[in-house]
């Protein structure tokens, strides 16, 4: 798990940058919370912590943009559960993710909006090369290079994914690594999910 620097040290931040490509490990000295559940056995020895400390919060009051300059205002993302994932090029575990949520962006897209929001403080300098490189056709390449909203969801550690249902409110946040390809993953996706009706037989 890689943590981003607090905002006091804004004037250092290409040197903090560059020291946590090797920060994959949590290291959080606050005490474990009520709710959490740590996820063990994934691939590549990433983990991830599920908390469903902030159910029920609304989506952040905040404006994303993509590198040709589109907007994007999150508040207005409602009908459509919505999986929001904030990642950064230097992160190793969120690239480990990357690909699982493309499938997941192509397989759910029907009843899923993945919106994966990258924390590059260069922004479309990273983002687009990395994107072309990579060829995450189903993912989104929003970019949040002022770091609201890892500041907004009081996380300071990367990957943060945070589920959404159609109403806007927080279902649960993952922090850390996590394996979006495995049944745990698709059970907690499925909270979000509402029953589709079943197609009635013709008579």
């Amino acid at each position: 798990m890689a943590k981003l620097p607090s905002p006091v040290l804004s004037v250092s931040l290409t040197l903090a940058f560059a020291s946590l490509l090797s920060a994959c490990d949590r290291q959080s000295t606050e005490p474990a919370q009520q709710k959490e559940e740590t996820v063990k056995d994934l691939p590549d020895g990433t983990s991830g912590t599920v908390s469903r400390n902030h159910a029920g919060e609304p989506l952040p009051d905040i404006t994303v943009s993509d590198p040709s300059g589109t907007t994007l205002d999150l508040t207005a993302l409602k009908g459509k559960p919505t999986l929001i994932n904030l990642w950064a090029t230097w992160c190793a575990p969120c690239i480990v993710e990357m690909p699982q949520l493309n499938t997941i962006a192509g397989e759910r897209k029907d009843h899923l909006r993945v919106l994966t929001i990258s924390q590059d403080l260069q922004g479309a300098e990273k983002v687009v090369p990395f994107f072309e490189q990579k060829k995450f056709t189903n993912l989104p390449r929003w970019m949040d290079p002022e770091n609201d909203l890892i500041f907004a969801y009081q996380g300071g550690e990367l990957p943060l994914t945070i589920l959404y249902n159609a109403k806007g409110e927080e279902i649960w946040r993952v922090t850390g690594g996590f394996d979006w390809s495995g049944e745990k993953a698709t059970r907690l996706i499925d909270e979000a999910i509402e029953p589709q009706p079943a197609a009635s037989s013709a008579t």
